[in-house]
């Protein structure tokens, strides 16, 4: 069936319980303010609207939600390259360290250590986040080259649904680039660019079997999520019972936002911990293919760009005196 240990997965979480625990922390955080500033742009619109609006004071609430609600996504969206340095970075680093069999500190001791192993590694935040964004470019290529569930299960006539299907798959292969992130930890080199290539290439050349695996995940994970939607359907529901106006649609967008949360804080580790398990053992003793690396070069801007930088940080290494 699948090539990963769920009891595993599960022992990983429990032992790095302080980044699920920061992870809750961040993400209910968020959730918390989607909350707060949605609530206070519709009261706002909700008074305007009985002064000046049209439509009502029904319609200033909704369209003073819907402005708390971007503001709120456009600040998530500024602060996510630290998000990805402070949590996801660390956690993958002790995930890392726990899957070699190494020993990692205890309680909060963990932050500390991780956060100590990614700056090794990298540096600063900056770094991180641009050998990120080419990964993902990269590995959006490379899941588009390999093919997704018609790749090993091809059904005549089922063309709609081996099309959904790939499409659920294609999401959960988006812990890839944390994978190859978790790659780039566990190789220590002093390049990350040039390991993060390296990773992509590794991944191409098992991206069969990455694929099989991350549709049996994708269903996993799925079947979680939307179980966490349902449940999340009520407290939501309680919370646009509390604003002002006619907001009953919130209650589907917040169910979202609260569903978000929890992926976020439990499903996402999951997921990385599997996926991690079926990389590791699919490139033990492999090096990365010169035709793949040839293949992706010329088919993805990202690779070429991650090259170039991995060429640039050699060419840096080599002109500094020793």
């Amino acid at each position: 069936m699948w090539d990963f240990s769920i009891g595993r997965s599960v022992s990983i979480m429990i032992r790095t319980w302080p980044f699920i625990l920061f992870r809750m922390i961040v993400y209910f955080g968020i959730t918390l303010a989607y909350i707060a500033a949605t609530g206070t742009g519709a009261g706002i619109g909700w008074g305007v609207g009985q002064a000046f609006a049209n439509g009502g004071p029904e319609a200033g609430a909704f369209y003073g939600g819907v402005a708390g609600f971007v503001l709120v996504s456009l600040v998530v969206y500024w602060i996510r390259e630290f998000i990805l340095y402070l949590l996801k970075a660390g956690h993958i680093a002790v995930m890392v360290h726990l899957l070699d069999g190494r020993s990692v500190p205890g309680g909060q001791g963990q932050l500390a250590y991780a956060r100590e192993v990614v700056a090794g590694r990298f540096g600063e935040a900056g770094i991180l986040f641009v050998v990120d964004q080419l990964v993902k470019g990269a590995v959006r290529v490379v899941t588009g080259l390999v093919g997704g569930i018609a790749a090993f299960l091809p059904i005549p006539g089922l063309n709609g649904l081996v099309g959904l299907i790939n499409t659920v798959i294609r999401i959960a292969l988006t812990y890839i680039d944390e994978i190859i992130l978790g790659y780039n930890i566990r190789v220590g080199s002093s390049s990350p660019f040039e390991t993060a290539r390296q990773g992509v290439v590794l991944y191409a050349q098992n991206g069969a079997k990455m694929v099989k695996n991350a549709a049996w995940l994708a269903l996993i994970l799925w079947g979680v999520t939307f179980a966490i939607f349902l449940v999340m359907l009520a407290p939501a529901g309680a919370v646009v019972y509390l604003m002002p106006g006619e907001l009953g649609g919130w209650s589907f967008v917040l169910a979202i936002v609260f569903a978000w949360a929890l992926k976020a804080a439990f499903v996402e580790p999951f997921a990385i911990a599997s996926l991690m398990q079926v990389y590791f053992k699919a490139i033990e003793g492999q090096a990365p293919d010169p035709e793949w690396d040839a293949r992706l070069s010329e088919v993805s801007r990202q690779f070429r760009e991650l090259k170039d930088k991995a060429f640039g940080s050699f060419g840096e290494a080599a002109a500094r005196p020793a």
